[in-house]
């Protein structure tokens, strides 16, 4: 298969091992003895590398026109952007006692 038709079978089984270690270092990482800070800033990490890669490969987003990994990507910001307006309303009712 060509880079363009996307990632061979050997590339993506690479790929999933690779995933499978990341869950297996975070798993690894909750059982340290590391402040919350810490491991919250390291799992974090660990999540959006695993979220990038899932996508690049397994969504075939590396292997699309650049424009469409670019809209993508403005449109996730975008979204969390807009999620960032609900979280003060959440807190106020978590606040006031209404569920």
């Amino acid at each position: 298969m060509s880079a363009i038709d996307g990632p061979s079978m050997k590339s993506s089984i690479g790929i999933w091992i690779g995933l499978l270690c990341i869950a297996g270092l975070e798993v690894f990482l909750t059982y340290r003895d590391f402040s919350t800070r810490e491991l919250l800033a390291a799992l974090l990490l660990l999540a959006i590398l695993e979220a990038t890669l899932g996508l690049l490969y397994f969504m075939h987003l590396k292997f699309e026109r650049r424009v469409m990994m670019w809209s993508f990507f403005v449109s996730v910001v975008f979204v969390l952007l807009m999620m960032n307006h609900l979280w003060p309303d959440a807190h106020r009712m978590l606040n006031i006692g209404v569920h």
